[in-house]
């Protein structure tokens, strides 16, 4: 008995932990979405789908949801392909491979906060470095982040450099699962290139990619810290990301219920995209070389 009861020992506090962390405040939050309350009152009256049709009537949301899907659609794509192409470059095992490898994965581990108060500073309109260049150059000192049409892309390549480093480490792994008898054989057969690359390459790391599209595109919805501390979300909701308008709505204006209903949403939509890329892209995937 005691020996059936063994795997269940191991994996027990890890359960119990997912559970107190995860579950529990998932349901937690489905039930304040359906009341109203403020952190203060003691009563929190149920109000039924009403913060879901608040929400839903609201520009704030709808503005949220198209920035945050224009940031997932413009950043997941360079992200991945610029990732792709670099640990194409990086996969064999020489000291500089090496090297360049450690110093693209320092950003991924490196304090979210600080990274965005140095680009804060970077691009900043008076005495950023990104300016100053330009200034040399005689192009101008555009306002990085106060120009409604620049910001976001500022944000996209912050966070890019930020995440970038980890997607190469994840590439390198899948290429080098690579048998590299399949790279000879396509070399005796003519294959030059782009052609391998394509023909070879693309087929057997699409694993590689389905995971890190997976993670990436639930990374691209969730992304706060830097908005939070770059723009605010601003200038004139340019940069209002979903997790941005839930914080201003749960923990600044304290509607709680409001806040939950915003949560459960995105929840939802990360399930129904997760769902949509299993059924589009996971039958393209091929797990054998």
């Amino acid at each position: 008995m005691l020996r059936k009861l063994t795997p269940y020992l191991f994996v027990g506090p890890l359960m119990i932990f997912i559970a107190v962390f995860t579950y529990v405040p998932i349901l937690m939050s489905l039930n304040l979405s359906v009341r109203q309350w403020n952190f203060m009152s003691p009563d929190m009256p149920f109000v039924g789908l009403r913060n879901y049709e608040e929400l839903f009537a609201s520009r704030e949301f709808w503005n949220s949801l198209w920035v945050t899907s224009l940031f997932a659609i413009l950043s997941v794509p360079l992200r991945l392909g610029a990732a792709l192409v670099i640990a194409s470059r990086l996969v064999r095992e020489t000291l500089p491979s090496r090297v360049l490898r450690g110093a693209l994965f320092l950003p991924s581990v490196t304090s979210t906060v600080s990274i965005a108060v140095v680009f804060s500073w970077v691009f900043s309109t008076d005495y950023g470095m990104v300016n100053a260049a330009l200034g040399w150059l005689g192009l101008g000192r555009p306002q990085w982040l106060q120009n409604p049409g620049l910001a976001l892309w500022v944000l996209i390549l912050v966070n890019t450099w930020k995440q970038l480093g980890y997607d190469i480490v994840i590439y390198i792994a899948g290429l080098q699962a690579i048998p590299q008898e399949l790279y000879d054989a396509a070399a005796v057969d003519g294959g030059r290139g782009f052609h391998i690359f394509r023909r070879i390459t693309l087929p057997l790391v699409m694993p590689t990619t389905y995971f890190l599209l997976v993670i990436s595109v639930i990374e691209a919805f969730q992304i706060f810290t830097i908005v939070n501390v770059m723009t605010h979300g601003g200038p004139a909701g340019a940069t209002d990301m979903l997790v941005n308008l839930l914080y201003e709505i749960g923990f600044v204006l304290f509607d709680i219920g409001k806040g939950s209903a915003l949560a459960v949403i995105l929840f939802a939509l990360l399930m129904v995209l997760a769902l949509l890329k299993s059924r589009i892209i996971g039958r393209k995937v091929h797990y054998e070389a």
